[in-house]
């Protein structure tokens, strides 16, 4: 017997796909409820907002991704001594395991992020912050350790650099796998191409920048 899906989770389910396809911004309760099948006072009474329901979606990623990430960093700084494509690497067992949460979970998630941060949902960072703050500085705690050289301003740049880059991997990463594939004759798996993309993302935080360090 096919297990029931509850209210509140068809709304979860249909506010991911959307928002991941067209965004925050670009996606109405209308289009959300339309999607689910429910009526719209559904959402109002499950979540009371779209931000609040913005962060629900969110959350189902959050709470598997950071403390997985945050196992994985605690693990490395342990060791006391690493790189930069050491923290990234930390990334692989937590991207991986989106793929408990839904199928396709990694591109999704991605996507999500992307126009988080595209969009500029400032709430949605007080809620990652306000919930995961303490990962999110060990991140930056470890990167900080691994470049030393570089001021808090040039980390900022290139960790959303990384982001981006990140972003359109993974999202594109099918149709890049079949150009791949068609050019040069190269069958390409996701982890592959996660194998490529570490050393590029290592590399431009590595970089040696003509910007002052700040004193």
């Amino acid at each position: 017997m096919a297990k029931r899906i509850s209210t509140q989770e068809k709304i979860l389910n249909a506010a991911e796909a959307l928002f991941a396809e067209q965004g925050f911004e670009q996606t109405s309760l209308r289009q959300i409820t339309t999607e689910a099948e429910v009526n719209l006072a559904s959402v109002n009474y499950h979540f009371g907002s779209k931000k609040s329901l913005i962060q629900a979606v969110m959350a189902r990623y959050l709470e598997v991704f950071m403390p997985s990430l945050q196992t994985e960093l605690e693990q490395l700084a342990a060791t006391g001594n690493f790189t930069t494509r050491e923290v990234f690497n930390c990334f692989r067992k937590p991207l991986s395991d989106m793929g408990q949460v839904r199928k396709h979970g990694p591109t999704l998630f991605l996507s999500l992020l992307g126009f988080a941060y595209a969009e500029i949902q400032g709430h949605l960072r007080r809620y990652t912050m306000e919930h995961f703050g303490d990962v999110i500085a060990l991140l930056l705690e470890t990167l900080h350790q691994a470049n030393p050289q570089l001021s808090p301003v040039d980390m900022f740049w290139r960790l959303h650099f990384v982001l981006g880059a990140t972003v359109f991997a993974q999202v594109s990463g099918p149709a890049l796998r079949e150009i791949a594939a068609a050019d040069f004759g190269e069958a390409v798996a996701a982890d592959q191409v996660i194998d490529r993309l570490i050393p590029f993302l290592a590399g431009g935080v590595d970089a040696t920048t003509d910007t002052p360090v700040a004193q």
